[in-house]
């Protein structure tokens, strides 16, 4: 960022103030973004302009992150380093947001908007992808998705009732009244979360990854999960559900996985010789 410095105490303010427009963004509540940029003159000594610039900044960090951002603000990439410190500090210090709720996630039981993979759509990926997806590992943003259970468990709801919507839609009320939710009625251990159907009645061994964040948010597969994926490829698919905080959409991944993403190894199973 060109200009004088931010010190870390005028980050602070700029992220909390962010935050809090987020959250009536998120929600749909009107704000003036120059009415914000404004009081934050009293607390920053930079110009509109490098306050608006900086919020820019925290969109791209939140990217990163795998969180929603303020949609009035795109994300700009290439900022100060000691920024992503900032926003993850804030987050420990107050938690996420009351909007980043599972709830906001469920209140749809039509079927969901189905998205083509990140990997074969015909647009090139935005330019600050490699920025996010650098900062995404240090700050284990797949890691916090899957020990979200509430959220997990919200996607898996979601992708449920688009599932039964998808086949009644179809006509195929009697399969739809038989798609299961495995993973609420026998555990984890299946390697999938739904047991559900194609309209022609084939199988689908669904497994569903939520995030409230972009649809190239890293995410966490057991190995497990890998191992039914190749036993039953022709049934088994990985739904990926984001942009759960506000308007949920989902794309369908095929095995073998990894022809779509990087598949690395995270941890290891020790055994004593």
């Amino acid at each position: 960022m060109a200009g004088k410095s931010w010190t870390d105490a005028e980050f602070d303010v700029c992220v909390a103030d962010y935050f809090a427009i987020l959250s009536a963004d998120v929600a749909g509540s009107p704000y003036v973004k120059a009415t914000h940029r404004r009081v934050l003159l009293a607390h920053a000594a930079h110009p509109e302009g490098s306050i608006e610039r900086l919020h820019q900044n925290i969109s791209a960090v939140m990217k990163g992150f795998g969180l929603p951002w303020i949609t009035g603000y795109k994300p700009l990439p290439h900022y100060n380093s000691a920024l992503p410190d900032t926003v993850d500090r804030h987050l420990k210090a107050v938690g996420l947001p009351d909007f980043m709720a599972p709830s906001m996630g469920m209140a749809d039981d039509a079927a969901l908007y189905l998205d083509t993979p990140p990997t074969q759509r015909n647009t090139q990926p935005p330019d600050e992808v490699d920025e996010t997806l650098i900062i995404a590992p240090k700050f284990d943003v797949a890691g916090r998705d899957g020990r979200n259970r509430a959220l997990g468990r919200a996607g898996e709801a979601r992708m449920l009732a688009h599932e039964r919507a998808t086949l009644r839609n179809c006509g195929a009320y009697d399969l739809a009244d038989q798609v299961m939710w495995v993973s609420e009625e026998d555990g984890d251990g299946a390697g999938f979360d739904i047991s559900s159907f194609a309209p022609d009645g084939t199988p689908r061994l669904i497994e569903v990854k939520t995030t409230t964040g972009w649809d190239r948010t890293p995410f966490h597969i057991s190995r497990n999960e890998l191992l039914v994926a190749e036993q039953r490829r022709d049934h088994w698919r990985l739904m990926r559900v984001y942009n759960f905080a506000r308007t949920p959409r989902a794309f369908e991944l095929c095995p073998p996985l990894a022809a779509h993403v990087s598949l690395t190894a995270t941890s290891f199973q020790a055994d004593f010789h």
